[in-house]
């Protein structure tokens, strides 16, 4: 199998897809996958040099799961860099469709298509529990993802 390239997308790359990035990675490296890349961006740059949410860290933390990343906004170059951009929800693949440029070579999803067809709802204004339920998604989806992709090696 070819190198995978994986961006993860939400909207401010502070709550979803760092924590997406961070839990993809290691169920991957717990699958013995060395040929992997795993980033995540936002289709906005609201966040754009910040570290993630202190709730996505935390979250992460609790589950043994390594978290660093610096928030920033989708390039032109990621549509040809990466192999897979997975968006957390429709908007945010609206919004990758849009501005995707005509020498895209990646294959851009929902994240969800592998799994449930569901989005990863935004946790930012709520609890903690909108956290969990992220890591909760981005661990099946991970799984469902690697399952498609490169097949069950678990």
């Amino acid at each position: 199998m070819s190198d995978l390239k994986v961006l993860i997308v939400c909207l401010g790359n502070i709550c979803r897809s760092p924590m997406g990035e961070a839990v993809l990675r290691d169920v991957a490296r717990k699958r013995g996958l060395s040929n992997i890349v795993v980033d995540s961006c936002g289709t906005a740059a609201y966040h754009a040099g910040e570290e993630p949410d202190d709730r996505t860290i935390s979250t992460c933390k609790k589950h043994q799961i390594p978290i660093e990343h610096s928030a920033r906004q989708i390039q032109t170059s990621d549509f040809t860099h990466f192999t897979h951009i997975l968006a957390a929800d429709e908007s945010n693949l609206r919004n990758l469709e849009r501005v995707k440029p005509k020498n895209s070579t990646a294959q851009i999803c929902l994240w969800g298509s592998y799994l449930d067809n569901k989005p990863i709802a935004d946790p930012y204004y709520g609890g903690m529990n909108g956290f969990e339920h992220v890591y909760q998604q981005c661990l099946a989806l991970s799984d469902a993802f690697l399952d498609g992709v490169v097949g069950d090696n678990r």
